[in-house]
């Protein structure tokens, strides 16, 4: 009795499996193309983090406007991932999804541990309910945290963002495609160093 259970099942969880993944084929969805943002979300103010910079009067570091961070999209409905990257104060629109950099940051180079983080606003475009018209809906505001992601979750059934990246520089920090290619060419260059003198 027990080996037919076995054979039964054995025989039925394939056949259920590849009627279940049957369902699911067909093409892959193509990818998002970016779009115009909607007029009602393009006027809204910006977020708090840009508010407090402007009454702070100073910002150090590379300045707000030249920061660019970099954010990975995910559609879990079909798996794909994208990457956009951005200044504070723009939005992108990728099919129903429009996201919102007000800005950026990192842990300046003296502190531990070492922090990336955006504040971000993110909308989608659904219904309601069968019967209504799509409509935007906030579904997000505030801060990602690149090294942190848990202490701030962009929590929507189809969409998922994170920070990747925010470009920016400190005082007395180097460009890297500044530096020299070595000391030692370096100090020559500059007529010490050398054991022809």
């Amino acid at each position: 009795m027990v080996s037919l259970h076995r054979r039964v099942r054995g025989f039925l969880l394939p056949v259920l499996l590849s009627g279940v993944l049957a369902g699911c084929g067909g093409a892959p969805e193509p990818a998002p193309v970016e779009t115009e943002v909607p007029e009602a979300i393009a006027g809204m103010q910006a977020g708090p983090a840009q508010a407090a910079q402007a009454a702070q009067g100073q910002e150090l570091g590379t300045p707000n406007k030249d920061r660019v961070a970099t954010l990975g999209i995910l559609n879990k409905r079909n798996n794909l991932t994208q990457d956009i990257t951005m200044r504070p104060g723009e939005s992108k629109r990728l099919g129903n999804l429009v996201v919102k950099l007000s800005t950026c940051e990192k842990s300046l180079p003296w502190e531990r541990p070492q922090e990336e983080g955006a504040f971000v606003q993110v909308f989608v475009e659904e219904r309601a309910s069968v019967d209504e018209k799509p409509a935007w809906h906030k579904v997000f505001s505030g801060w990602l945290f690149k090294n942190s992601p848990a202490l701030n979750v962009v929590e929507h059934p189809v969409y998922d963002v994170w920070v990747k990246n925010c470009a920016m520089n400190f005082p007395g920090e180097e460009d890297p495609s500044a530096l020299p290619a070595s000391s030692s060419s370096a100090a020559n260059a500059s007529g010490s160093g050398s054991a022809a003198d």
